[in-house]
């Protein structure tokens, strides 16, 4: 009862763009929506905190639900919070990070940080009810929030379905999410 899996996600994006951001169209004056990157990771936060607020939590740990900024500055926010913990450090035991999920193709999904616990495999295999085409990466590092825990000792996961040329674009709109896709994700 005095363990918490954080649920996060970031969503601050690139704002207007330019030469100073880490826009890909760097002399592009535009407003980068960041749909995607990471629109889809945050509405599936908000998503799961709905859905289990409803729900009776059977697994006896509690959840803490957090929205990051500053991920696209260097994790800011998420080392921050690691820094001022809600709860103690060492009562956190498992992160998982929403980033980027709102472009699924094929039904498959990457999912990082596998190797962070021996339990992750094994889980993720059983609770595939949609029957996402995984693929694992056992790496708990990387350019995403998971990495603040991960650095920390917390078994992390990542999930993502993949780079596309709207990464870091003005285009990363709202038109090209995959709706049904990022629902099964969530």
């Amino acid at each position: 009862s005095n363990e918490y899996i954080v649920v996060g996600a970031h969503y601050d994006h690139l704002g207007w763009g330019g030469e100073t951001s880490s826009s890909l169209d760097p002399d592009v004056h535009a407003i980068h929506n960041g749909a995607d990157d990471n629109g889809s990771g945050t509405a599936a936060i908000l998503e799961l905190a709905e859905y289990f607020s409803y729900t009776e939590n059977k697994n006896r740990r509690g959840l803490i639900f957090t929205a990051f900024g500053g991920e696209e500055e260097g994790l800011l926010g998420s080392s921050k919070f690691v820094e001022n913990p809600p709860v103690k450090l060492e009562n956190i035991c498992a992160m998982l990070n929403l980033d980027m999920v709102g472009r699924m193709e094929e039904n498959k999904l990457v999912v990082g940080g596998t190797g962070t616990s021996l339990l992750w495999n094994e889980l993720l295999h059983k609770l595939n009810s949609d029957s996402l085409q995984l693929s694992f990466d056992e790496e708990g590092y990387g350019s995403s929030d998971h990495q603040s825990f991960y650095i920390n000792n917390i078994p992390v996961i990542f999930f993502f379905t993949g780079a596309h040329k709207d990464y870091h674009r003005p285009s990363d709109d709202i038109d090209k999410i995959n709706f049904l896709g990022l629902k099964k994700i969530t």
